[in-house]
């Protein structure tokens, strides 16, 4: 098994952070092999940036991710660039409130109002860890325990009730409002 995922956005938005975080739910959760790679834009704060992740049941011998199995994307920049290429059958989980996007039929696409729902927990900047809640509850690559062990243990300690807040909301839209097969 070979599952690619790439987590897109603008920097700010703990896009890098998805990244690390996913890589390590697979590697020290659940038993798996990942790697990440990372590009920023030239900007400090504002620019592009994406995470690659490529999660493997056995040692991964080439890491870059081409057509990516899932794809996370934070802003109409990243869509723009990242939405098209992603695998036929594949997932696409959007900001609801910041991408605007096409009708496809050959993905499944999920918008989840994560920054929407970041903000009604008090803090934007947990965005991203509502998104890793809807991804956890939909692609079978990472299990719901190994992102959540994952979050918690890469988060300030003054913070992980908010991440967990903020994972269990991502988790709990997903549930509510999307038919998880």
């Amino acid at each position: 098994m070979r599952q690619e995922i790439r987590f897109a956005g603008f920097g700010g938005q703990g896009i890098i952070s998805a990244g690390r975080i996913t890589g390590r739910a697979a590697v020290l959760h659940d038993g798996k092999h990942a790697v990440l790679f990372q590009s920023y834009g030239p900007e400090a704060r504002g620019g592009a940036c994406s995470a690659e992740v490529v999660v493997a049941d056995r040692p991964v011998d080439y890491p870059r991710v081409g057509t990516p199995d899932a794809a996370v994307i934070m802003s109409q920049e990243a869509y723009e660039k990242f939405g098209r290429d992603l695998k036929p059958g594949g997932l696409l989980l959007l900001d609801k409130d910041l991408v605007e996007h096409e009708p496809r039929d050959d993905v499944r696409v999920v918008e989840v109002p994560a920054t929407r729902i970041a903000e009604q927990l008090g803090r934007r900047i947990v965005a991203n860890v509502v998104m890793l809640g809807a991804l956890a509850a939909l692609w079978p690559a990472i299990s719901k325990e190994a992102m959540l062990a994952a979050i918690l243990g890469a988060v300030p300690p003054h913070t992980r009730d908010l991440n967990r807040n903020a994972f269990q909301a991502g988790v709990k839209y997903v549930e509510e409002n999307v038919h998880v097969s």
